[in-house]
């Protein structure tokens, strides 16, 4: 009794580990079995067991409905809803021309992508993408749509790849409610298709998951934002090409940092513009940094930064207000005011989740007029 249960612990842990790693690929090709490359994340010890057993069956559940589609015309039965305006023709190595067809399914929300030949037999499917992996250990996902899809020649060697982005909204957490996008690269080679997680991880992690034009210029050209994030002093950020916003640039006295210096500016990568701000000290050290324009594509006009106490505890905050740009459902170009306030603490700088909630922005806004709504949010209205 005791080794059939050390057993079935074994396949329920081996079942959850295949679910919630966020980096596996697999692979189907019709009557060719199916290829698993795993590297397993931790699974949270505190994991309730019997919420463990119940998401490995829903798991095994959705593989089975997964793993019997062999026709386009199993697709929809089987529980995915097709999206039809996303379907195209691609040339392959192993399958010659063949159709994508991209589907959701319907109770997860779990993004898969089937290839059928001209008899609408299905010779290659998989779902190993990275929107499926965003809720990890978890079989909901917040795939919304798949806002883009492009077929391009990314890694030299002649094969058509394939470019992702699709819409996710999340139903819970601190951007509940706010829709973001997920970019994703499959490259083709003899057996089918392939994806780097090492790409895909860096693709939204540093924000270059904006438009095809984005990843593309990445993945083929080498263009990269990642410095933004990870560098360590002003020249450097000069080296890379961030190009300061001199007319915002100035030193202020932070009572926590010191004196510091406020290098608002810009990145322009594939005509998209990522806008940062950095606090840089008097030795060109990035003492903080942020990110104000969230999910938006591109800045479109700083109107501008102040440095003043907003929530009264006698330290300056941040408050930058700008004008963003972001494509439509309609692939129109929408542009929208919006503020960012960053509250000074002991430890460094956090931002406000909360006050635009009972203070939005509009266009007619201005920087003084948002500090003293903010002031007035806080209780208090100080005229300086």
């Amino acid at each position: 009794m005791k080794k059939e249960i050390q057993i079935l612990s074994v396949l329920l842990c081996s079942c959850i580990l295949m679910l919630i790693s966020p980096f596996s690929i697999y692979a189907c090709a019709a009557g060719k079995g199916a290829g698993y490359a795993l590297s397993v994340s931790p699974v949270h010890a505190a994991v309730d067991a019997d919420k463990a057993k119940v998401i490995a069956e829903d798991y095994q559940n959705y593989r089975q409905r997964f793993s019997k589609i062999e026709d386009y015309a199993e697709i929809e039965p089987a529980g995915f809803d097709i999206i039809e305006n996303q379907i195209f023709p691609i040339e392959t190595e192993s399958f010659g021309q063949v159709s994508f067809v991209p589907a959701m399914d319907k109770k997860y929300h779990r993004l898969a992508l089937f290839f059928t030949d001209e008899d609408g037999s299905v010779v290659y499917k998989t779902d190993q993408l990275e929107v499926n992996n965003r809720n990890q250990g978890e079989m909901e996902q917040p795939l919304r749509d798949l806002k883009a899809v492009s077929f391009q020649e990314l890694n030299g060697d002649g094969k058509m790849d394939i470019v992702l982005i699709t819409t996710c909204v999340n139903d819970k957490g601190d951007y509940a409610g706010k829709s973001y996008k997920i970019g994703d690269v499959l490259f083709q080679d003899e057996k089918g298709f392939y994806r780097d997680y090492r790409i895909s991880d860096k693709l939204n992690r540093f924000s270059m998951n904006k438009s095809v034009e984005s990843i593309v210029a990445f993945v083929r050209e080498g263009y990269s934002t990642e410095f933004l994030y990870t560098a360590v002093t002003k020249q450097e950020l000069l080296e890379h090409g961030f190009v300061i916003a001199k007319e915002q640039c100035y030193y202020r006295q932070f009572e926590k940092l010191g004196k510091l210096e406020v290098v608002p500016g810009t990145y322009t990568m594939a005509n998209f513009a990522t806008f940062m701000i950095y606090l840089i000290n008097e030795q060109g050290y990035i003492v903080w940094s942020f990110q104000p324009m969230g999910e938006f594509d591109n800045l479109y006009a700083l109107k501008g930064i102040t440095c003043k106490d907003i929530d009264g505890d006698g330290m300056k905050d941040i408050l930058v207000l700008a004008r963003y740009s972001y494509e439509g459902n309609g692939n129109e170009m929408i542009t929208e005011s919006d503020y960012s306030i960053y509250y000074q603490r002991t430890g460094g700088f956090f931002e406000d989740k909360d006050i635009k909630l009972s203070n939005p922005c509009s266009d007619e806004d201005t920087v003084s007029g948002l500090v003293e709504s903010a002031r007035a949010y806080w209780g208090w209205k100080t005229k300086e």
